[in-house]
């Protein structure tokens, strides 16, 4: 994508870690890093972006290391749902103490703290301009909150995934670990399979491909990414 100094996208759908909500602590929620990333979502509503948000949970709880262990896989990712309504519940707080109006609709059923997923009425929480989190996943185990994005992002017609990661783009291994890792800047869906590339898992690329849904892979640690991203200029990896 070239800079082109308007808006390339009119709905976006932005997936981030529950990671990123722990700040440096690595574990739990901390207010500052909530803040900082409602700004961010902030920044871009205020472009005239409609824009939805889906967390994980891997802050409070992963269901795969808790099935690992052990534990019922259907149990663990119930819970791991569960802990991305917490996270989502953090994030809405932070925005509306900026002012914005939002809407956090959950796969399970839990009235008392958010509306239950209905795609029409998501839709038009969206076109009045308020930030809509979809939180509990898909609301069925076995399926990762990647997953659980696409197909909402495919149900209301979104423009684009924004995956913001802890790296500015997709790397072919790990850039931590290994500092020989190559960047690239454009990949087919088919190669981000083929090559095992960890960006998303293969179901959430699929559906992806499927339905010719592209994908932004950016730092969302870097102040303006999302924007620049909204904005077409040249951010992170492009899959389509």
């Amino acid at each position: 994508m070239a800079k082109t100094g308007k808006l390339l996208f009119k709905r976006v759908l932005l997936k981030i870690s529950g990671e990123s909500l722990s700040g440096n602590d690595g574990y739990g929620i901390d207010p500052k890093a909530c803040s900082e990333i409602a700004e961010r979502i902030k920044e871009v509503r205020d472009l005239g972006i409609e824009i939805a948000v889906v967390i994980g949970g891997g802050n409070i709880i992963r269901g795969e290391k808790f099935a690992a262990k052990g534990m019922d896989r259907s149990t663990a990712d119930y819970m791991g749902m569960l802990a991305t309504v917490i996270n989502g519940m953090a994030v809405q707080d932070a925005l509306e103490k900026l002012g914005c109006f939002t809407r956090v609709m959950t796969a399970i059923q839990m009235e008392q703290i958010a509306e239950p997923y209905i795609r029409r009425r998501a839709m038009r929480h969206l076109e009045k301009g308020r930030v809509v989190i979809f939180a509990a996943g898909t609301g069925n185990p076995y399926f990762t909150t990647d997953t659980a994005a696409v197909l909402r992002a495919i149900e209301v017609g979104a423009d684009v995934i924004l995956k913001a990661t802890k790296v500015d783009g997709i790397y072919s291994a790990d850039p931590v670990i290994d500092k020989r890792a190559k960047k690239y800047d454009k990949l087919k869906y088919i190669e981000v399979i083929s090559r095992g590339l960890k960006v998303m898992d293969s179901t959430a690329i699929s559906l992806c491909m499927d339905n010719r849904l592209p994908i932004v892979v950016f730092n969302l640690n870097v102040k303006g990414n999302i924007k620049r991203a909204c904005m077409g200029e040249k951010v992170g990896t492009i899959v389509s």
